[in-house]
């Protein structure tokens, strides 16, 4: 049986694998993908506290963190696929729209 303590662990290591990728990663593509990586991190530990306190408030959250999720992959990529076929890059440091 998977412990609380456990799940916590597992859960940090994914937030710190999602935070090291979002801050050396230049890519918008990868940091898109580090930021999801985040959130199902937090996904992890919700669902840990409520199985080990047995209780369905966190599940519930976790739920709707996940349609968020996916409400921001549909909107982040039709960013990003703009973003690519108007400057060709998807690279951060080439990126600069919001400058004047």
């Amino acid at each position: 049986m998977i412990g609380l303590e456990q799940l916590l662990i597992l859960s940090a290591i994914l937030f710190i694998i999602g935070v090291a990728g979002f801050i050396t990663r230049r890519n918008v593509i990868i940091m898109f993908m580090s930021v999801e990586l985040m959130l199902n991190a937090a996904n992890v530990a919700l669902v840990g506290f409520a199985y080990h306190f047995a209780r369905m408030d966190a599940q519930l959250i976790a739920l709707f963190v996940m349609a968020l999720a996916a409400a921001e992959v549909a909107v982040g990529l039709a960013i990003i696929v703009t973003v690519f076929r108007n400057r060709e890059t998807v690279n951060v440091d080439d990126l600069n729209i919001l400058k004047w």
